[in-house]
């Protein structure tokens, strides 16, 4: 190793062992457990808080300007403030704002109405799917009763439809494999 760079290495550790005191002091300051609780008192210039990674990075690239950040927005603030986070994009499932959402007594209502007026598309995308187990409970309790309900019918034929599709579907994904 040449002077130079031992030169550079000294004042490297020299450098990140003040980084290291200034971290301890701010800690202690805003009441935090590790570097992490100092990320949400520094602001960025895209907005929001420092993440966690990029302190962690500038305590290796630039320990004096991570520093610097440190003096200027914890220990030398009177009370250090907690920066808002970045607004993010939305994420997961979204409600469609086109779409009106029903109570449970509106679809209820709904369902009603299109029993009433014989509509059998709209029963049958109104009512509530049922297990196919369900559906043969249901099946046998009619039948008991001496009772034909063809909507019953129709969810059984559904439900069974809906298992023999996913059976056929697993058996191709192994198959595949």
């Amino acid at each position: 190793m040449s002077f130079t760079e031992q030169e550079t290495v000294k004042t490297n550790t020299k450098k990140l062992e003040e980084l290291e005191g200034v971290i301890s002091k701010a800690i202690k300051k805003v009441r935090g457990r590790k570097e992490n609780d100092l990320c949400k008192y520094i602001p960025i210039n895209s907005g929001g808080y420092m993440h966690h990674f990029t302190l962690r990075k500038m305590k290796h690239k630039s320990p004096s300007e991570l520093s610097s950040m440190i003096e200027k927005f914890i220990i030398k603030a009177d009370r250090p403030l907690v920066v808002p986070p970045k607004q993010r994009a939305a994420r997961g499932s979204r409600k469609k704002k086109d779409q009106p959402a029903f109570s449970k007594l509106q679809l209820e209502r709904l369902l009603n109405i299109a029993r009433l007026s014989g509509d059998r598309e709209m029963v049958a995308l109104l009512s509530p799917k049922k297990s196919l187990a369900q559906c043969k409970r249901e099946l046998m309790q009619s039948i008991r009763n001496d009772c034909v309900d063809h909507e019953l019918w129709n969810a059984y034929v559904e439900a069974v439809n809906a298992q023999q599709s996913l059976i056929s579907a697993g058996a191709e994904a192994m198959s595949e494999k």
